[in-house]
């Protein structure tokens, strides 16, 4: 089994910190791991967007295609762009190796509405 790298980076884009993940981990807990402000209120049930990224535009089309209840989710989170993905919903693979993935400067919580 080898490790998956994935880089995050800031808001604000000055820092960025490389995460080792395995095959079969999701996005939110190798972020939630390496101290990345992804809240993740829901748990990975797709019912808020405190997990919301912004994947690197050369990561993006490696990704599966979201379904349609992450696509209404995104809908919903501050900031979102074509590149968006719930961090929750981003299942990492060996062909995954390498992602980059922003985190956006806000969050908005969509359960409480």
């Amino acid at each position: 089994m080898s490790d998956i790298q994935v880089n995050f980076i800031s808001a604000d884009g000055d820092q960025m910190v490389t995460a080792k993940a395995s095959d079969g981990d999701d996005l939110l807990t190798v972020a939630q791991i390496h101290d990345q402000p992804l809240e993740g209120t829901c748990e990975g049930q797709m019912a808020c967007s405190t997990c919301h990224v912004i994947i690197a535009a050369e990561d993006f089309d490696k990704l599966p295609e979201a379904t349609e209840m992450e696509e209404d989710m995104l809908d919903l989170a501050a900031g979102a762009r074509r590149t968006s993905r719930l961090a929750c919903q981003v299942i990492l693979t060996p062909e995954l190796d390498g992602l980059t993935a922003h985190i956006p400067s806000e969050s908005r919580n969509m359960q409480g509405i």
